[in-house]
C-alpha cells in the first residue's frame, strides 16, 4: 500500500524525531542520525517519510521495548518508504542514517569569510535536509543536536540543553521541544554570532543574536521586541506556547522573515543603527513574525485555501502591537494603505477570494488582517477576543479551517456569520466602499486625510502646510503641491521633512540654505534624496555636498555610499578622492560577498554609467545561479537588456 498524505495520517502518528547532525562546510553536506518514534493510528504494510536526493543506511525498527531489528526500505528520489506489517495500537521507533547535499531549504554561505548556514523550509520544504513531512498535517516533536567547533553558534528550535566541550576545539550542543510542531517550522542556524537576553513579564526566556561587530545596533534593531511580546501575550489572552523565543539575523535571506517555532530567522538587512531606525526599521516584521508563533505554528492551516488563518492573523497583530508603540494614526494609515493596495489590485483584475489557495500575498495577508479588523468591529472586542482565545485553546498544536475559528465567534456571539463569510471571505471582490466607510467613522485622522487632498481642492493645501494637520496628511500635500513648500515646511518633523526631500526636487534659490539643512537629518533616505537633489539643482557646489556626506555609508545596502561614489565619479574638478580606486568599490559590491540588496543597487549604478564591464558582466553571470530568487530574476533581466544593448 503506497499511501497518500491525506492517508498517511489516518494511518500513523509521527510523535517525535531526535535528530545527530553534522554539518560538513566544505562540502555542503548535512550528514545524520534520526530516531523517529510513531503510534499506528491502523495497520498497514508501508508508511514513508519525505527525503528529497538523500541516501540512507542502517535504517531499523525497534517495535515497542523490543529489540532493533533491521528495516526493509526503498527510496525514491523524494521520498523513504519503510515496509512492515505496522500493527494498530502498536508504537515503533525507527531509526536510520542519511547523508544530502540539499539543493534547497538549507543554505552554506560565507559572510565576512566566515562560514554562515541557515534553513528556509516554508515553500521548500525542510525534507530537502532532514527526512520528515511536508504534510503540515503530522505534527512532530523535533530535537536536533549537533557537534560544532569553538567559536561558533548553532542556534535550532526549542530549549538549548547541552553545550559540553569535547576533543579538538569541538563542542556538542543539543536543543529540544516540549511540543509538536509541523515539519517546515523546523529550522536550524549555524554561524558566528553574540547574543543579549531578556525575559518576558510572564518569564519567557528572549534571546536576541547579532553579529559581533554589530553591538551598536543591537538596541534600534531590537526596540520594543520585550514590549511587543508582553503586548501580545495580554491582548491574545493566551500564554506564549514554546520554551522560549530566538531571533537570529542571517546574509542573503529569501525573505524579510520567517517564523520558525521559537526560532524567527530574518534579513540582516533589518539590523540598523539609531539613523537607520527613523527610516526602515525590525518592528513590523519582528511583530508579525512574533504573531505568528500562535497564528501559524500554534494552530495551523489544514491546506493553502486556508492560508489567510496563519498570514492574516499574524499581520493584524501585528499591526495592533505597532499601535500599541506608534498610536492610532499609524495604524489607521496602514490600513488605509491596505484598502488602496487592494482596491487596485481588484481594479487590475487580480483580486481573489480569500479562500483561494492561489491568491497573493496582499489577499492573504492584507485582506486577511482586514477581515478581522472588520470581523471585531460586528460582534465587538469582548466577544473577538474571547472568540480567538477559544480557537487557540481548542485547536492548539492541531490544525484548523476557516469554519474552525467562524464557529468559535459565533457560539459566542450568538448569531450566524454566514452573511459576513460570504461577502468578505468568500467574496472575490474585496469591499472597498465598506472599508473606508468603516475607517471614517473609527477615525478622526482618516477623514482629515481625506480632506487634504490637493487634487479635488488645491486652495487651503498652502494652509495645511502652515497649520496643524497630521504628518502624514503633509506629506501627502507635499507629494501633490511641492511648489507650496516654504521656508517654515521645514520646521516640521522628520517625516515632514523627508517628504520634502523626496519631491521637491527642483530647488529654488530662496530654500537652497533649508533644503542644504536636510543633509543633517536623521535618515539615511532623506540624506540620499537631498545628496542627489542638491548636486543636480546647485552644480557649482557639487564639491561641499560631496565633502559633506563622504563619510555616511547608510543602510546595510549603503544606500549612501553608493549614490556618493557615482556623483564623485561624475564630478570631474572634485579630485578628493582616486577615481579608479571609487570604480573598483563600485564594482566589488557587485561580488558574491556582498548580499541580494547591495549587489543589485551597484548593478543598477553601473548599468545606469554605462559602465558594466567585463568583471561586472562575470558577476551578473554568476548572480543568475543564486540562492535568492529576487537576485536571479534580476541578474536575468539586466543580462538582457545589456545584450540587446
Amino acid at each position: 500500500m503506497n499511501l497518500s498524505f491525506s492517508q498517511q495520517t489516518k494511518y500513523v502518528d509521527f510523535k517525535r524525531a531526535d535528530g545527530m547532525l553534522s554539518i560538513v562546510l566544505d562540502s555542503s553536506m548535512v550528514k545524520g542520525t534520526v530516531w523517529y518514534n510513531l503510534d499506528m493510528i491502523k495497520s498497514t504494510d508501508s508508511i514513508f517519510l519525505d527525503a528529497v536526493n538523500m541516501t540512507f543506511e542502517n535504517v531499523e525498527i525497534r517495535v515497542g521495548d523490543s529489540n532493533t531489528q533491521k528495516l526493509d526500505y526503498f527510496n525514491t528520489q523524494n521520498k523513504i518508504y519503510f515496509k512492515y506489517p505496522f500493527q494498530k495500537n502498536q508504537t515503533y521507533t525507527i531509526h536510520l542514517d542519511y547523508s544530502v547535499k540539499p539543493k534547497q531549504a538549507m543554505y552554506f554561505l560565507k559572510r565576512e569569510n566566515k562560514p554562515q548556514v541557515w534553513t528556509q523550509g516554508q515553500g521548500k520544504y525542510t525534507s530537502h535536509w532532514f527526512p520528515s513531512l511536508d504534510d503540515t498535517n503530522d505534527k512532530i516533536i523535533f530535537n536536533l543536536s549537533t557537534t560544532k567547533e569553538s567559536g561558533y553558534t548553532f542556534i535550532a528550535n526549542g530549549l538549548n540543553t547541552i553545550n559540553s566541550a569535547l576533543d579538538h576545539n569541538l563542542e556538542k550542543v543539543s536543543y529540544q521541544m516540549k511540543k509538536p510542531m509541523s515539519s517546515y517550522l523546523l529550522a536550524l542556524v549555524y554561524g558566528k554570532y553574540n547574543k543579549k537576553t531578556e525575559t518576558s513579564k510572564s518569564g519567557v526566556p528572549l534571546e536576541f543574536y547579532y553579529y559581533p561587530e554589530d553591538s551598536l545596533k543591537v538596541e534600534p534593531t531590537y526596540r520594543y521586541s520585550k514590549r511587543m511580546f508582553d503586548f501580545l501575550e495580554d491582548d491574545i489572552g493566551f500564554a506564549y506556547p514554546w520554551q522560549n523565543y530566538k531571533q537570529v539575523p542571517v546574509h542573503d535571506f529569501l525573505y524579510a522573515g520567517m517564523e520558525n517555532t521559537s526560532l524567527t530567522i530574518f534579513s540582516d538587512a533589518f539590523m540598523v543603527d539609531n539613523i537607520g531606525f527613523n527610516d526602515k526599521n525590525y518592528v513590523s516584521v519582528n511583530a508579525h513574525e512574533l504573531a505568528h508563533q500562535w497564528f501559524g505554528n500554534l494552530v495551523t492551516a489544514k491546506s493553502g485555501e486556508h492560508h489567510w488563518l496563519q498570514e492574516g492573523f499574524a499581520t493584524y497583530y501585528s499591526l495592533l502591537a505597532e499601535r500599541d508603540i506608534f498610536g492610532d494614526n499609524y495604524f489607521y494609515h496602514k490600513l488605509l494603505e491596505s484598502v488602496l493596495d487592494l482596491s487596485q489590485q481588484d481594479l487590475s483584475g487580480n483580486g481573489t477570494s480569500l479562500l483561494d489557495p492561489k491568491s497573493s500575498s496582499l489577499t492573504f495577508y492584507q485582506r486577511g488582517a482586514w477581515v478581522l479588523h472588520v470581523l471585531k468591529d460586528k460582534v465587538g472586542d469582548v466577544v473577538f477576543k474571547q472568540a480567538v482565545k477559544n480557537y487557540l485553546k481548542k485547536y492548539q498544536y492541531s490544525n484548523v479551517e476557516t469554519s474552525d475559528f467562524i464557529n468559535e465567534v459565533e457560539n459566542i456571539y450568538g448569531k450566524s456569520l454566514s452573511g459576513f463569510v460570504n461577502y468578505w471571505i468568500k467574496n472575490k471582490a474585496f469591499p472597498y466602499d465598506e472599508a473606508y466607510t468603516i475607517l471614517k467613522r473609527q477615525s478622526t485622522f482618516i477623514n482629515e486625510y481625506e480632506m487634504v487632498d490637493c487634487e479635488v481642492n488645491s486652495s487651503k493645501c498652502a494652509e495645511y502646510l502652515k497649520y496643524y494637520v497630521s504628518d502624514e496628511a503633509k506629506a501627502k500635500v507635499i507629494s501633490q503641491m511641492p511648489e507650496l513648500v516654504t521656508t517654515e515646511v521645514f520646521n516640521n518633523s522628520l517625516k515632514v521633512r523627508q517628504a520634502i526631500s523626496e519631491h521637491v526636487t527642483k530647488i529654488p534659490e530662496n530654500l537652497k540654505s533649508d533644503y542644504e539643512s536636510l543633509l543633517d537629518d536623521k535618515s539615511y533616505t532623506t540624506i540620499e534624496n537631498a545628496l542627489y537633489n542638491l548636486w543636480v539643482n546647485f552644480p557649482l557646489e557639487r564639491s561641499k555636498y560631496l565633502s559633506k556626506t563622504r563619510k555616511t555609508i547608510g543602510f546595510t545596502d549603503k544606500n549612501v555610499r553608493m549614490l556618493w561614489i557615482v556623483l564623485n565619479l561624475n564630478t570631474p574638478y572634485y579630485d578628493a578622492d582616486n577615481k579608479q580606486v571609487l570604480f573598483d568599490e563600485l564594482k566589488e559590491y557587485t561580488s558574491e560577498k556582498y548580499n541580494t540588496d547591495v549587489r543589485i543597487k551597484a548593478f543598477n549604478y553601473l548599468d545606469l554609467m554605462k559602465s558594466c564591464t567585463e568583471e561586472c558582466q562575470s558577476n551578473l553571470e554568476k548572480a543568475k545561479s543564486h540562492h535568492n530568487w529576487r537576485m536571479v530574476k534580476f541578474a536575468k533581466q539586466l543580462s538582457e537588456k545589456l545584450q540587446q544593448k
